[in-house]
């Protein structure tokens, strides 16, 4: 036999690889992908762990804010947010130090805010807290001052004049101290504001069309000034929208939902009948109606009556408003 057929193959011979090299690349690139997969797996577990943290969190906060209005709503509003039909949620503020579930005072701050996801639009208007209106649950004390109904009746009579008062349905709440503003406010970072006229308040300086970047001190200051704004009351309820605005488009980033200061911070101040699925609807429904946002208040008239200041809305300007919420709630 030749040497050349005696030879053992090797690569240069036939092209073909020594069976021991391909097992130890073959383990190689096995060991590879089980580092990869590895890697990957212990990414997701995370990623799986501070997700339930955020929902667990959100989930804690909205229980703690839960509070049946006790109204009786003129439509079903659960059915109203499975359809993905326009809904809206009357929003009322407190200027006190504390919340309790048992609180009785006024409500400084009354606005109906209305979400159309069809149109992609957010409308937010605001009632004078002293409009004269007739108490659908109270006849003996009215006529009244509208922030005496959450005085009487609470959430509920709120609801409920305030659906008699415009012919509009109030499908949710949400009641805030406006003090506890202030820690929302620090806790997004602050927020931007232009100012809508010129003026002086509590050591701060605004000027008429410069934006500020406030903290929740001066947003709060900067939205309670009232006697020396030439629109008064109406004045004041324009920059409380305009601050609102500003701190519903700063909060509902992702990461202000996983801020446990921030969640807290709205938990202790903050009282709704909306459930945590409700908010999750809200959230996945309705997050572009703040592509645009209509601003309007309810114009009234000074009126003395037995002693009591009463702003007066007109038959006219309160058909406007009725017409411009009811138009905003159209599918």
């Amino acid at each position: 036999m030749s040497d050349e057929n005696s030879r053992p193959l090797n690569n240069n011979d036939d092209g073909m690889q020594q069976p021991e090299h391909h097992h130890h690349r073959h383990h190689r690139r096995h060991r590879g992908w089980k580092i990869f997969w590895s890697v990957v797996g212990v990414l997701v577990l995370v990623a799986l762990f501070f997700a339930g943290m955020a929902w667990h969190n959100l989930k804690s906060t909205t229980d703690d804010m839960y509070s049946s209005a006790g109204a009786t709503k003129s439509r079903d509003a659960q059915k109203v947010l499975d359809q993905k039909k326009p809904v809206s949620i009357l929003l009322l503020g407190t200027d006190t130090g504390a919340l309790g579930r048992d609180y009785k005072g006024r409500t400084d701050t009354i606005m109906v805010m209305t979400l159309n996801p069809k149109t992609k639009t957010t409308t937010i208007v605001s009632l004078p807290r002293d409009m004269k209106v007739n108490l659908p649950g109270y006849p003996q004390y009215s006529p009244a001052k509208i922030n005496a109904a959450y005085t009487y009746g609470g959430v509920k009579e709120s609801i409920n004049t305030i659906q008699d008062h415009f012919n509009i349905p109030i499908d949710y709440y949400v009641l805030v101290n406006m003090g506890g503003l202030e820690k929302a406010i620090n806790q997004v970072g602050g927020i931007d504001v232009k100012s809508p006229l010129t003026f002086d308040y509590e050591g701060y300086h605004f000027e008429k069309g410069e934006t500020y970047h406030m903290n929740g001190k001066k947003a709060l200051q900067f939205s309670r000034m009232r006697y020396d704004d030439p629109d008064g009351d109406y004045g004041r309820q324009q920059r409380q929208r305009l601050v609102i605005t500003a701190l519903l488009k700063k909060s509902v980033s992702y990461k202000t939902v996983l801020n446990r200061s921030f969640l807290r911070s709205v938990s202790d101040n903050s009282q709704t009948d909306l459930t945590f699925n409700d908010m999750m609807q809200l959230a996945q429904s309705y997050r572009d109606t703040n592509e645009h946002i209509v601003q309007d208040h309810a114009q009234g008239r000074g009126q003395n009556e037995d002693g009591q200041a009463f702003e007066v809305v007109p038959t006219s300007e309160q058909q406007r408003i009725t017409n411009l919420l009811q138009n905003s709630l159209k599918n």
